[in-house]
């Protein structure tokens, strides 16, 4: 027979808000044998995208558990994406200086790195280093963003966390949260000597669950920001939405017994994520984004990140920038209200945007992404 647990959705971020929020996972299998216990595993298959080819798909479909197979994907579809019809393709700014490497870390794992810097005879106001959120990379939507912010003078670097995008690691596979923060922090810190950006202020921009690691690495390091700027962050459990102590416990315990099997969403969340149906048809070209079921031991990271941040915003002191869609059912901007009221910050600014869904520097339409761009612009201007 089947057991299957049902209980709250463990982040607003990994399943979004319904009625009666409660998310039904077949998580084992029990066989009439009493000695067998079997994973559930019901594999999704693979859908073709529209508009390339055969080969294209072909090579889309691989497995990309390990960062090898990501980067010969990434590397054929570049072309593809820079024919998008989208604003962060087509109409970024054009005389910015891009530049991407790798390096291993202090856990012997290769990270990504991209860079992006205005135009030679540009001085350069300042930095701004950029934490993606989950399944993310910074190679795909944030290629435009990082291009106009480099183009009003400053020097934009983004890695690519262990496990998502270019960066080694089994994908969608957080085993510590801390060591996700520790890693942001490490090689930031490296970032901040190079000869071109030396002395300069420094600034971090966290999106979604790149928000919670903002966090966190601000709660490790206060002082090593001259500022925060979080869009949809991920940094506190709705009350609604969280589990049961026995669900967490036994959630915790799988974790552990087999901590990369996965679990299984409730909905596809790009319906949640972008608010211009045209736009929401481009994430599919994201093709090395990580959107199978989500990984335990990555679940109870997530929920154990976001509960240690609740209990810490206080702690926040930098001065921050927060932007949220008021209409945002996958990060609640309820939470980022609660964010922006309990932080210590003497300097805060939060901004909603009206309608505005989750992906609101990706996903709304062209006028809403670029007046979030200029609000971001100008609040780092004022601090440079």
């Amino acid at each position: 027979m089947d057991l299957s647990l049902t209980f709250r959705s463990p982040s607003p971020f990994l399943l979004p808000k319904s009625k009666p929020s409660t998310l039904s996972i077949p998580l084992i299998s029990l066989k009439p044998s009493p000695h067998r216990l079997t994973v559930a595993a019901a594999a999704g298959k693979m859908k073709m995208i529209e508009g390339v080819s055969d080969e294209l798909n072909s090579i889309a479909s691989q497995n990309l558990d390990y960062a090898a197979a990501r980067r010969r994907v990434r590397s054929a579809f570049i072309p593809v994406h820079q024919q998008l019809d989208h604003l962060l393709f087509k109409m970024a700014p054009t005389g910015v200086r891009t530049e991407e490497w790798i390096e291993r870390n202090s856990k012997g794992l290769e990270i990504f790195f991209r860079r992006w810097m205005p135009e030679p005879g540009v001085k350069i106001k300042g930095v701004v280093c950029f934490c993606h959120g989950y399944g993310d990379t910074c190679t795909f939507f944030f290629e435009g963003i990082a291009r106009f912010i480099a183009a009003s003078g400053y020097g934009v670097y983004a890695i690519d966390h262990p496990g998502f995008g270019l960066s080694e690691g089994l994908h969608g596979y957080i085993y510590s949260f801390d060591e996700l923060a520790d890693n942001v922090i490490e090689q930031y810190a490296k970032i901040k000597e190079r000869p071109e950006v030396r002395g300069l202020p420094c600034f971090i921009l966290g999106q979604s669950m790149g928000g919670a690691v903002t966090l966190k690495v601000h709660f490790k390091d206060p002082h090593g920001w001259d500022g925060i700027i979080l869009v949809a962050p991920m940094c506190k459990i709705a009350d609604d939405v969280t589990p049961s102590k026995p669900v967490l416990n036994f959630l915790t315990f799988l974790s552990k017994v087999m901590p990369t099997a996965k679990l299984v969403p409730q909905k596809d969340l790009a319906e949640l994520m972008f608010r211009d149906p045209r736009k929401k048809k481009m994430a599919v070209y994201n093709v090395i984004c990580y959107d199978d079921r989500v990984r335990l031991r990555t679940a109870v990271e997530l929920l154990n990140a976001t509960k240690e941040i609740e209990e810490q915003v206080d702690k926040v002191s930098s001065p921050l920038l927060i932007l949220h869609g008021a209409a945002d059912k996958v990060t609640d901007p309820v939470v980022s209200q609660f964010l922006y009221e309990n932080a210590s910050s003497k300097d805060k600014t939060l901004k909603l945007y009206e309608e505005g869904y989750h992906c609101i520097l990706e996903g709304e339409p062209d006028d809403r992404i670029l007046t979030v761009l200029n609000d971001i612009i100008s609040w780092l201007d004022a601090r440079c």
